[in-house]
């Protein structure tokens, strides 16, 4: 058999591919060497140009930032052409509709000039009975053939309606999984951010109200511990216990709950202030912590998990930015005063007072 030149050059990639994940990347997992092999390819500049840019920042690729690559310039790309191919489907569906209506139009036409043209007919000329006979022949199978016209086009109507709601529901499918991380099922950082802005937009009508908007950030302590110790499918494990904890904790129908970094987890609570925020991120710490982490290949316990969270509650002045901002300096706070807890602006002011 003759070489395959694209197999060879597969092989290429793939071998250049472990090479740069062996070297700059912290995680050796399926997505950082797809990651990797889109790199090699070149068909993503401005995935390369991000790649270059956090290496030379950091000096290597840490699992948020493969995870973040991943979701934008990957799966990014693959959502961008499943919109695509339905759009291009709406809108032949919708010109397959145009040109019967357009067929329907000139029939209902023909039909009406033919009727005029017969009416004027009959009243012009001295109609014998066989003319008459004509006339009512011809105005009966011009009938029928509008009717049968119509007929299909209500029916080509009713099968481009089942389309379209087809194509409506793939759509919202697919703009929902656009808004999934799929390891957790957890929003992503795409509709963290969505979800953080809309609510902050809404500070005016909220503050009326006396309900401002607070922001959950959550973070796992020793992370990469875990992974280190016991492999990225153990962290993987923990990622998804944090996100089960959650759901279970968090009963408001109007919160977003999303995983918007490695190991970092976001919660928006439009309409909840600082006391009810904060007892909301302390049943999700003490929940988390609750819980005992077994490796599902041996059934051996890997001790608790223990996450850190920091509150904060919007403000008349903020913005999605420097809410995030401030609910991220109560999690670095609460990691500083010795993880495994939960602080919000107030506490974090207090103890500032303290020092």
């Amino acid at each position: 058999m003759s070489p395959d030149p694209d197999r060879d050059r597969s092989f290429v990639l793939a071998q250049r591919s472990f090479e740069l994940m062996r070297d700059y990347c912290a995680c050796a997992t399926p997505r950082a060497y797809a990651v990797w092999y889109l790199y090699v390819s070149g068909t993503q500049p401005l995935m390369n140009d991000a790649v270059k840019r956090l290496t030379t920042q950091n000096g290597t690729l840490t699992s948020a930032d493969i995870e973040g690559l991943h979701d934008t310039y990957i799966d990014g790309r693959r959502m961008a052409v499943e919109v695509d191919r339905m759009n291009s489907s709406l809108i032949a569906e919708v010109e397959g509709i145009m040109e019967m209506i357009e067929v329907s139009i000139r029939s209902t036409a023909q039909y009406g000039e033919s009727l005029q043209a017969l009416s004027h007919d009959i009243a012009n000329t001295a109609t014998s009975r066989t003319r008459l006979r004509e006339v009512v022949t011809t105005i009966i199978a011009n009938t029928r053939d509008v009717t049968a016209n119509n007929r299909t086009l209500e029916a080509r109507m009713r099968e481009s309606r089942s389309e379209i709601e087809a194509l409506r529901e793939t759509l919202e499918a697919t703009r929902l999984e656009s808004l999934t991380d799929a390891l957790t099922g957890l929003g992503n950082r795409k509709s963290f951010e969505e979800s953080l802005r809309k609510s902050v937009d809404l500070q005016s009508a909220s503050a009326q109200q006396g309900k401002p908007a607070s922001l959950i950030v959550i973070d796992i302590d020793s992370f990469k511990r875990f992974n280190d110790l016991y492999g990225h499918l153990t962290g993987d494990q923990v990622l998804r216990l944090v996100a089960i904890v959650m759901r279970e904790h968090i009963g408001q129908k109007n919160a977003t709950l999303a995983r918007f970094g490695g190991e970092e987890f976001g919660i928006v609570l439009p309409e909840t202030d600082r006391v009810e925020a904060r007892a909301i991120a302390e049943r999700v710490r003490i929940g988390v912590t609750g819980r005992e982490l077994v490796k599902r290949s041996t059934g051996e316990s890997l001790g608790k998990v223990t996450v850190s969270l920091g509150v904060a509650t919007q403000r008349e002045d903020d913005n999605a930015v420097s809410l995030l901002e401030r609910a991220d300096a109560c999690l670095f706070a609460a990691k500083r005063a010795g993880r495994n807890r939960t602080l919000d602006e107030t506490e974090v002011e207090n103890l500032r007072d303290v020092a």
